[in-house]
């Protein structure tokens, strides 16, 4: 006989349901466990990406190249102290400048407009310090392969000697003064005039020329003593790390330019530089308008040029006349032609260094840059070689070290984009330099002034009557 399956009891039915509990809670467990796990992960993960990405900023990029000049590279931090320093010199630049000019902002844009565009401009100003740091180092790298160690003593020398300062009761005897120019003698043209009583012509010589001022050689400067160089030089710094710049930097500057200075001086030796060249003096006749320039050389074509020269050096400017004249005459004494250039243009110079003495040239046209030309007439009284000046002869000296530089860096620089987005922009220009100028009042004319007219009216008989007094 078969047994009756048994029915289930409550007890059994509980268990069930504790089981499946269990099993429920026994997978909430893990899935909570999977997520802190994972929640973990991803903190760790993160934690190593900002890891990585601080080493990187603050170990790794800033030793990284902007530049590349062969085997030598100008890292990114170097670049960025420079250029912040660069930022600081022409803001206290401009501060100086607003101070001396008693706070006239006008005045401070008209004369350092080009050193506000620059603060303005930072990507610009960036380029043109990695420009010059790639050229400082090949410089200091000629000098240093030339066996002209540059100590750290030799920087303070440079800094104590642009201070002033020698050493605690020390004269800066020892600091080369300027030779004193010798005045050139201005060239004594007689003016052609009407003749004696035999009819003979005879030469009345214009007024002996006044002797400017003689050169007079620099005072000996007062030393300093150690407290007053302390005092100046701290001031300087803190002005400059104020605005977050660092000595370093100052310090970088002043060593490039004893490295210039070194490698110019081997230069010149190594390329036996003269100390002559050839010069020349010229009478110049300038006009503003080519038919005054054309009517001048009709008169230098009838009467010669030293004639025309000296009527109009002699002329008696008329006080009563509305305009004053527009025709020049001066006399250059013994110039380069790179002097001549850059004093009355490459055309007139270059005919300086071509015509023959005493031979009148064309009329040549100079182009001023605004719309406007210059018209010269010139005539070549001297040509020979001479001895430079002390600084003429230093351009020349730096022409050769720019020459060199210009010539280690063609083919050899490479420049890193990792800077154009890394361009420091502080110090930040004070906006009170940018501020619109104030207008000068602009005060009106006799002519234009408008003075009210006052109508006069008549009394009426009425108004009479009434103002008459009663007897």
């Amino acid at each position: 006989m078969a047994k009756k399956p048994q029915t289930p009891t409550q007890s059994d039915s509980q268990l069930r349901q504790s089981r499946k509990e269990q099993l429920i809670a026994r997978k909430h467990e893990q899935q909570v466990r999977n997520l802190r796990i994972a929640g973990v992960v991803v903190l760790v993960l993160i934690a190593i990406v900002i890891a990585v990405a601080l080493v990187n900023e603050l170990f790794l990029t800033p030793d990284r190249p902007v530049a590349t000049v062969g085997d030598q590279t100008i890292a990114l931090h170097d670049w960025q102290e420079r250029v912040t320093y660069e930022r600081a010199q022409r803001i206290i630049f401009l501060e100086n400048q607003l101070e001396a000019f008693g706070g006239d902002v006008g005045i401070v844009q008209q004369f350092g407009g080009s050193v506000i565009n620059e603060l303005l401009d930072p990507e610009g100003l960036g380029e043109n310090v990695l420009n010059v740091m790639a050229e400082e180092l090949v410089i200091c790298d000629a000098v240093a392969e030339r066996g002209l160690e540059i100590s750290d003593a030799d920087v303070q020398d440079e800094i104590n000697v642009n201070f002033g300062f020698f050493g605690d009761g020390v004269s800066p005897t020892g600091t080369p003064q300027p030779t004193q120019t010798i005045q050139p003698t201005p060239s004594l043209t007689p003016i052609p005039t009407a003749g004696s009583d035999d009819g003979a012509p005879t030469e009345t010589p214009i007024a002996t020329p006044t002797t400017g001022p003689t050169a007079t050689p620099f005072p000996t400067a007062t030393p300093l003593s150690q407290t007053a160089f302390d005092e100046q030089f701290g001031e300087i710094m803190t002005s400059v790390t104020d605005l977050g710049a660092t000595e370093a930097a100052y310090r970088d500057v002043v060593r490039a330019q004893l490295c210039r200075e070194r490698l110019a001086d081997a230069l010149a030796e190594e390329q036996s530089l003269s100390r002559l060249a050839p010069q020349a003096s010229i009478f110049v006749i300038t006009a503003n308008t080519e038919e005054e320039a054309n009517e001048v050389q009709a008169q230098i074509e009838a009467d010669g040029f030293l004639t025309a020269w000296n009527t109009i050096q002699s002329r008696v400017d008329d006080p009563e006349a509305t305009e004053a004249p527009t025709t020049q005459s001066f006399e250059l004494l013994w110039r380069t032609q790179d002097a001549l250039a850059s004093s009355v243009g490459t055309d007139v110079a270059a005919a300086a260094f071509e015509l023959p003495v005493d031979e009148p040239s064309d009329v040549i046209a100079v182009d001023n840059g605004d719309d406007t030309s210059t018209y010269y007439l010139i005539m070549v009284s001297g040509r020979e070689e001479r001895e430079l000046d002390e600084s003429e002869y230093d351009t020349r000296r730096q022409e050769l070290v720019q020459t060199f530089a210009d010539e280690a860096l063609t083919g050899n620089l490479q420049l890193n984009e990792l800077w154009r987005s890394r361009v420091p922009t502080l110090p930040v220009l004070d906006s009170k330099f940018l501020a619109a100028a104030t207008a000068t009042p602009e005060v009106a004319t006799t002519e234009e002034l408008v003075i009210p007219t006052v109508e006069v009216v008549e009394p009426t008989a009425e108004v009479e009557a009434t103002a008459t007094p009663t007897e």
